[in-house]
């Protein structure tokens, strides 16, 4: 696990993090960044690589609702240099592989069918089912020399029958495709124990905070 996530590593993922949402680019706010993203419940996120003066004393400034920190550290190395007023969010983990990933080739089956969605760098991937209904559904997105994969979610009643595991393999196929072999994502604790088991290595915490809207 690294230590300190490279500037340039965050600069990436953020900037295909917003590629993939269709936001506006990320912009440097002093050692990190700043997204414009304009929702109700996430006004702006500032992602830094570590916690330092910059981030210290943006979460002091802050008093609004939904602008929400984010930092390449665990939930204990933050709760104890922010004030009390910063709810801390589930923790997330930077994962990274860069050799080809552990699945078993398996095919899809007769109920489901494969679509494809490009737009600015993103490809999602979409698994549907017989009734025309979503069950599956991942993107990846080509930033410079990283894939980062985005947002793989599987339906409730479609899990547990290995859709997500195929997806990352379709997903893969679309970066080697494209002569990328890095690849990077953001994990829940769920989806960190089955990227695991996929090839994919921590590569750092990530822990976001925010103070919430009554």
């Amino acid at each position: 696990m690294m230590d300190i996530v490279p500037y340039n590593i965050i600069e990436k993922w953020l900037k295909a993090w917003s590629l993939s949402r269709k936001l506006p680019l990320p912009v440097r706010y002093k050692s990190g960044f700043k997204v414009e993203v304009g929702e109700e419940r996430q006004k702006i996120r500032y992602v830094f690589p570590e916690i330092n003066d910059d981030f210290i004393e943006l979460s002091k400034q802050i008093d609004e609702p939904w602008i929400y920190l984010k930092v390449c550290a665990s939930p204990d190395e933050v709760k104890n240099r922010v004030s009390e007023k910063w709810i801390i969010q589930p923790p997330g983990y930077m994962m990274f592989c860069s050799s080809p990933m552990n699945i078993s080739r398996k095919s899809l089956g007769e109920s489901y069918r494969l679509e494809y969605e490009n737009y600015n760098s993103t490809t999602a991937v979409k698994i549907i089912d017989e009734n025309g209904e979503l069950a599956c559904i991942g993107r990846i997105v080509l930033a410079d020399d990283l894939a980062v994969y985005d947002r793989i979610l599987t339906a409730e009643n479609h899990q547990r029958k290995g859709l997500a595991t195929f997806l990352m393999h379709e997903l893969e196929k679309i970066a080697v495709s494209n002569g990328i072999h890095n690849n990077f994502l953001v994990a829940t604790e769920q989806g960190k124990s089955l990227y695991e088991t996929m090839g994919w290595e921590l590569y750092s915490s990530y822990t976001s905070i925010v103070i919430p809207g009554i």
